[in-house]
């Protein structure tokens, strides 16, 4: 079900979602300062192509100040955008009972847009 519930995701929305996220993480990694918010959007956009079957949880360590600024920065840099991008894909999704699933996989991925440092994929 996982896999089919993804083959449907990257058909109906889920690869341009992901080329945002490949994308961003290219533009991103330009500089040397953005190389990490580069990386993180690649770690994002592998799992907005293939999101079903995947857990996103905090680290085990504490959070630390870094993260959270590095959180902050990500806002303002490209979060916000990735984040409405999301909010869209999932109000479109939630109109029709067969496209819920998807649609709250699209909000699950739009909080991860919001503040994607300190987190990981499992």
């Amino acid at each position: 079900m996982k896999t089919l519930g993804n083959i449907i995701w990257v058909v109906f929305g889920g690869l341009h979602i992901a080329l945002e996220y490949f994308i961003a993480g290219l533009v991103l990694m330009i500089t040397i300062i953005g190389i990490p918010f580069g990386l993180q959007s690649l770690k994002l956009g592998m799992l907005a192509i293939w999101p079903f079957g995947t857990k996103v949880k905090w680290r085990e360590s504490q959070p630390s100040c870094l993260s959270m600024f590095m959180n902050v920065l990500w806002f303002f840099v490209g979060g916000i955008w990735i984040f409405l991008t999301h909010m869209f894909y999932g109000i479109i999704f939630c109109i029709t009972i067969i496209g819920i699933p998807f649609g709250k996989m699209h909000f699950r991925l739009a909080k991860l847009a919001l503040s994607p440092f300190g987190m990981e994929v499992v």
